[in-house]
Parts: structure tokens; C-alpha cells; sequence
């Protein structure tokens, strides 16, 4: 962290990323393998440092930026900080966000797909 302003550097970013791509999160594993290899026609990044925050997984060619979201996104106060996030990936980096269940890519990753596609063609 900066003690000036809060924010992680970009080291801790790079490593906290790091460890995450050793232990995704189940639905993140699962929506890996269907994705990683260019299986969607593009290349795909997970756990990809944007400062100051980690995208879960990243489309640098169509600038989206694909979050799965778990249980603890479902408070008034995560979604509410999911929005901050995703308004200042948009201003910063003019990044688009797509946040996908993660009950949905475990039950049916069929459909976290399809609106994966359709966003990539947005």
C-alpha cells in the first residue's frame, strides 16, 4: 500500500495476482479452461493487474474486463463498490465490465458464454 493514498502498489498488485492464478476460486477455474488458448477466438488474461485493482479475467483486444462474481458481491455495500469499480476501470482505462454469476458458470457455463460472446461483440 502507498501511504499516501491508500492504493496497493503495483508489486503487491503483480504478486496478490500471482497467488490468485495458483488458487482461483472454483467458477474461476471453471470459466478458465473454456476460455483460456484463445477458445473464444481471443486472447484472454486472468488475474490481470489494472491499478489499483485485479481483473479476473481480461480482454485486452475488445477492452472488457469479465468479472465472477461470488456470494460476497451480493450486499447493497459490494455491489455498490462493484459499481465505483467498474465506473473507474470505465474513466481510467475506458474499459467495459461484464460480471457474470458464479453460480451461473458452475450450473451453466454455456450461457456465461454466450453473454461472454455477446459482449465481445458489443
Amino acid at each position: 500500500m502507498h501511504p499516501h493514498d491508500g492504493s496497493p502498489s503495483l508489486f503487491s498488485l503483480v504478486s496478490f495476482a500471482r497467488e490468485h492464478r495458483k488458487n482461483p476460486t472454483p467458477s474461476e477455474r471453471i470459466f478458465w479452461r473454456a476460455v483460456c488458448q484463445k477458445q473464444l477466438g481471443v486472447r484472454v488474461r486472468r488475474q490481470h493487474p489494472l491499478h489499483p485493482f485485479i481483473a479476473d479475467f481480461f480482454v485486452p483486444s475488445h477492452r472488457l474486463v469479465i468479472e465472477i462474481d461470488g456470494g460476497s458481491h451480493e450486499s447493497e455495500a459490494a455491489r455498490l463498490a462493484d459499481s465505483r469499480r467498474d465506473a473507474e476501470l470505465a474513466r481510467t482505462y475506458g474499459l467495459r465490465v461484464l460480471r457474470l454469476a458464479a453460480h451461473l458458470v458452475e450450473v451453466d457455463l454455456t450461457a456465461a458464454l454466450t453473454l461472454v460472446r455477446r459482449a465481445l461483440r458489443a
